[in-house]
């Protein structure tokens, strides 16, 4: 039994529905986990500063001491939140995974809803241009780390990608 142009296209469609899912939960678990650096490092920086501030102000020889010490800690931590700026990283992977959801549920309504009731020629070029979003997509956002990636297969596989509807 050979497939028919319409089953072709819903198929491809799938495929990028699945991409975008698997790229969408990567780039998430990627953004998470650039929240917490950015919230670990700010927090030790302002623990840090605060303390070696109190120090500073102390009158006793071996406080100036720690108060260097710390002040030496802060700054390297400040030069690595600098470099690094998990905040910035964060934003690109959560908007990186908001574009890749907005294609995965765009690609479901064509193959659900739309493919039956254009022609092959027109369900063809959607789908060209829904390809040509993936493509752009996987140009344009940040990597995804591999254990992120891991990390969302994980967690697709564990179904929380479903929606009831779908069980």
């Amino acid at each position: 039994m050979t497939m028919t142009n319409k089953q072709k296209i819903i198929n491809e469609a799938n495929r990028i529905e699945e991409d975008s899912l698997h790229s969408a939960k990567g780039h998430f678990c990627a953004a998470q986990c650039w929240v917490n650096v950015n919230l670990w490092l700010g927090g030790i920086s302002a623990v840090l500063s605060a303390i070696a501030g109190a120090s500073a102000l102390s009158q006793f020889d071996h406080h100036n001491i720690v108060a260097g010490v710390l002040s030496i800690i802060v700054a390297g931590l400040t030069g690595i939140f600098t470099f690094i700026n998990p905040n910035e990283r964060a934003a690109a992977h959560h908007k990186a995974g908001n574009k890749y959801n907005a294609l995965r549920n765009d690609v479901r309504i064509f193959y659900d809803l739309e493919v039956t009731e254009i022609d092959d020629k027109k369900a063809t070029d959607d789908l060209k241009k829904l390809n040509d979003r993936r493509n752009k997509l996987n140009i344009d956002s940040v990597q995804i780390p591999k254990w992120a990636f891991k990390k969302a297969r994980k967690g697709i596989e564990e179904g929380e990608a479903k929606y009831k509807i779908d069980n």
